[in-house]
């Protein structure tokens, strides 16, 4: 769009312009249609995907550098879940009550980079070779702790990003 227009009165042999009045121009560029179904939810999968690329090699690290010993406690994956789930307990609390996200933030960081670094189907897998293993007591005690490790590193995770990013309220007079 051009930033003026040609004046009537100017002068013969000469162009004068004047600027246009931002109020009343037109744009000559139709607005851009929003994205329909199908386009929006192929971005929600690529964001799922390429988050859980990151979460499932951020993972594959984490049993490298701290391998299990088979027939052992496995605190790797233990560990792995009890974060990823603390973690998950503060993204949720930062974009669905301190901040407005991108619609993609969601999908992107608690779909994928947490649901690829989480690794609840190894957590079976590890109980099951436990008990393949004949170590009945220990696979027991990892299905309970890492499941009320998990519950609780969500909840204080929620509580804590609570307590630590959002404002407390004002206290009025006569509370406590």
């Amino acid at each position: 769009m051009r930033p003026d227009r040609p004046d009537d009165s100017a002068p013969a042999g000469g162009r004068r312009t004047r600027p246009v009045d931002p109020d009343t121009a037109v744009d000559p560029w139709p607005p851009r249609k929003a994205p329909g179904p199908r386009r929006r939810q192929a971005g929600i999968l690529a964001a799922v995907v390429a988050g859980g690329v990151l979460g499932a090699c951020a993972r594959y690290g984490a049993t490298l550098l701290w391998p299990t010993v088979p027939g052992a406690f496995p605190w790797t994956t233990f560990w792995i879940n009890v974060s990823g789930s603390a973690a998950m307990g503060v993204l949720m609390v930062l974009i669905t009550e301190r901040t407005t996200a991108h619609p993609l933030v969601r999908p992107f960081l608690g779909t994928g980079v947490l649901g690829g670094y989480t690794t609840f189907s190894t957590y079976a897998v590890d109980a099951r070779a436990l008990f393949g293993d004949g170590r009945a007591v220990t696979a027991l005690l990892y299905l309970a702790a890492t499941l009320a490790a998990a519950l609780f590193a969500v909840w204080a995770g929620a509580g804590l990003t609570r307590l630590l990013a959002l404002p407390r309220a004002p206290r009025t007079e006569g509370e406590a």
